[in-house]
């Protein structure tokens, strides 16, 4: 499935990549109130202009990314500086394993040597993540709405 890129920006000036089937399933989850800033959390977003995109980098060989030119703006340098670092969070989540709310039980095994080492993403409630950093378990919050397998 062919994805839209639209390139949105909160009340606070971030601005950040959306992907999204369609101009209307944009509008529907914007009506939800779930499409909200990945930096502040904010709720109040924007499509800024933006060249169409298709997320179809399935169907061709990776192609080398234009630098951002020395004369961009700041805020075009801090929009490719963003949509460079989502692209980086949306490979890690693609590479790793969902093994959902067992996520703290499964990384706690891996780290004893009692489960294959490999990378696992999952849920985990604040106090399992502050016991697992205790223990010397280093782990990661990221927002849910990045991983593509929810929106499926």
């Amino acid at each position: 499935m062919a994805l839209k890129v639209f390139d949105l920006q909160c009340e606070h000036s971030h601005i950040f990549e959306g992907w999204f089937g369609s101009h209307e399933d944009y509008d529907a989850q914007q009506a939800r109130g779930l499409v909200t800033c990945p930096v502040c959390g904010s709720a109040s977003i924007t499509k800024r202009l933006s060249a169409p995109r298709l997320n179809v980098a399935h169907l061709h060989a990776p192609a080398a990314r234009p630098a951002v030119p020395s004369n961009a703006s700041d805020a075009e340098k801090m929009a490719a500086l963003q949509a460079v670092v989502m692209r980086q969070v949306r490979a890690v989540l693609r590479n790793t394993e969902n093994v959902g709310p067992r996520f703290a039980e499964e990384a706690r095994r891996i780290h004893e040597g009692d489960a294959d080492d490999r990378p696992i993403r999952g849920t985990a409630t604040p106090e399992e993540r502050a016991s697992l950093a205790e223990d010397g378990i280093d782990v990661m919050a990221v927002p849910d709405f990045l991983d593509d397998e929810r929106l499926q």
